[in-house]
């Protein structure tokens, strides 16, 4: 959904009435957080799957039109922490509604609110007091659920609620419109043709991570971490060295499928997509390495990127 007519803006000035400022997404986990951020931005920056808590870093969307740039924050999905990695998944997300222009709200409206959703009202109520928030009242096209909203919007003060679809994209622009309305007036802080704060070695890191998500089952999932090794451009094509972590050798046998057939295919996808994402030819080599209890570990997590906020930036 990026304005077709950026392509005819030359310039780095902008007009007088120009928008600008930081939306923090949020959520509990799998509500459609990347999925919405996707739709807005017209291509894929945060990757998706069926299983929850796929988001694990803050990740930044720049949705630029001739009169406003929107910082799209998608967030970790607004749970309680019981490890360290749940512990760094809930200071980023914290970090991001403290610096927010306007807090954006995505509930899953399939279902009735639930206890995770009154624990984010709390959170909200007491971090993010004087910034508006904005209900997204979400997956209004599947068809079960309550169709009568009010209890997903009594769960807090609102400035205002949209029933939309981030899948289909149904009521997105007019969400757009009104979001570009609350943000204050200021400059462009990114090129117009910017969508994504994140390198491609990072985001190589999450379609691999991805793959892996959405080919296996039950806790393995939250026991991935990608670290790329070796991420090169050469003349006809990229090569990407990665190694996949686990946290236990049985994890380890699953991931590589009998006779390497889980890694194979996960290999396979993630190439097919990288190759569309750099449009070029891509070697991609993965390894499958255990190591335990890596969630309770922050120099991994550091290395991996996953860096708590120092505290002096409160």
């Amino acid at each position: 959904m990026q304005d077709e007519s950026l392509n005819d803006l030359f310039s780095e000035d902008w007009p007088e009435d120009h928008r600008s400022g930081v939306v923090a997404v949020i959520g509990r986990p799998n509500v459609g957080k990347s999925t919405l951020i996707n739709a807005i931005l017209g291509q894929k920056i945060a990757i998706t799957t069926p299983k929850p808590q796929t988001t694990r870093r803050t990740q930044l969307g720049i949705y630029t039109t001739e009169h406003a740039q929107m910082l799209l924050v998608d967030t970790p999905g607004l749970h309680k922490p019981h490890n360290r990695m749940g512990e760094y998944m809930m200071t980023t997300a914290e970090y991001a509604l403290r610096d927010a222009d306007v807090n954006l709200w995505i509930l899953d409206t399939s279902e009735s609110p639930t206890k995770a959703d009154g624990y984010i009202a709390e959170t909200l109520k007491e971090m993010a007091r004087n910034t508006p928030i904005v209900l997204a009242l979400n997956k209004i096209d599947i068809p079960k659920g309550p169709r009568d909203y009010a209890a997903h919007k009594a769960l807090i003060e609102h400035e205002s609620a949209f029933e939309i679809s981030a899948a289909k994209g149904t009521g997105v622009k007019d969400l757009i419109a009104h979001i570009t309305s609350l943000l204050p007036m200021g400059p462009r802080y990114y090129p117009i043709d910017q969508v994504s704060d994140l390198n491609m070695r990072f985001i190589a890191s999450e379609i691999i991570r991805e793959k892996a998500m959405i080919h296996t089952e039950k806790e393995i999932p939250h026991a991935i971490a990608v670290e790329i090794n070796e991420y090169k451009d050469g003349e006809d094509r990229t090569t990407i060295d990665a190694i996949i972590y686990v946290e236990r050798d049985s994890q380890k046998g699953i991931v590589v499928g009998k006779g390497g057939s889980m890694i194979k295919r996960i290999g396979t996808d993630a190439r097919h997509e990288l190759m569309d994402s750099l449009g070029r030819p891509v070697h991609l080599d993965l390894h499958v390495k255990v190591l335990k209890n890596w969630r309770t570990n922050e120099a991994f997590m550091k290395r991996v990127g996953y860096r708590f906020p120092k505290k002096d930036e409160d």
